[in-house]
């Protein structure tokens, strides 16, 4: 997916953009720029796209592209009508994605990371570091019972990723958090996502607001 990024000249009045394809190479001034995503919006000229503008959901702080064959859901707090996690589910699996402030120098992958592979054991469960495409990730391995009553072993992959005063953490639930060639369409929805911090004060943190669209399906 190709993207207008906007330049430091245009931050100053001054005309000069560059376009960014989410894949990961970069090459030069006025040539197409390839970077890691997700991206910042505030990186973006996202009035640049007019009719060509991909097809994205906007839910505020995180706009968001779900393959042909996906299932866009919202995990929602019943007492708070909260939105806890955005879900895109799929016949092979699910992709749980979540945004949170952060320091402005980052990092705070760093500090959660220990916590949630502590939080795993105390439920019984194993969380191994391992490498992945956007640095250390967690491999996690719990017990959970099925419809019938019986146990299974439930695998995921938790990815987190450090933007500018944002981290965005995502889970990779069924086959994608084993077969890593399965996981390769989840993780290219995962690298085009954009994130609209904002310029507001948050505790560190904080989950940034979801705006549910109108045609969302809540489920609990």
């Amino acid at each position: 997916m190709k993207f207008r990024r906007k330049s430091a000249a245009q931050s100053t009045d001054e005309a000069a953009d560059s376009s960014v394809d989410l894949e990961g190479q970069e090459l030069g001034e006025d040539e197409e720029v390839l970077v890691h995503g997700p991206v910042d919006a505030d990186d973006l000229d996202l009035d640049s796209f007019g009719d060509e503008a991909p097809p994205w959901v906007d839910l505020g702080s995180l706009l968001i592209t779900p393959e042909p064959g996906m299932q866009l859901r919202m995990q929602v707090d019943e007492q708070s009508q909260r939105v806890q996690a955005i879900i895109l589910t799929g016949p092979d699996g699910a992709l749980e994605v979540m945004a949170f402030a952060a320091p402005r120098g980052g990092g705070l992958w760093d500090e959660v990371r220990p916590q949630i592979a502590a939080d795993m054991a105390r439920r019984g469960g194993t969380a191994t570091e391992v490498d992945g495409r956007w640095g250390k990730e967690l491999d996690c391995r719990i017990t959970v019972q099925r419809g019938d009553g019986s146990p299974a072993t439930q695998p995921s992959r938790i990815i987190g990723i450090d933007g500018q005063r944002w981290m965005l953490r995502a889970t990779l639930l069924g086959r994608p958090a084993v077969d890593r060639e399965a996981a390769e369409h989840w993780e290219a929805v995962l690298a085009n996502v954009v994130v609209r911090r904002g310029k507001e004060p948050m505790a560190v943190g904080d989950q940034l607001p979801v705006v549910l669209p109108p045609d969302a399906r809540p489920v609990s």
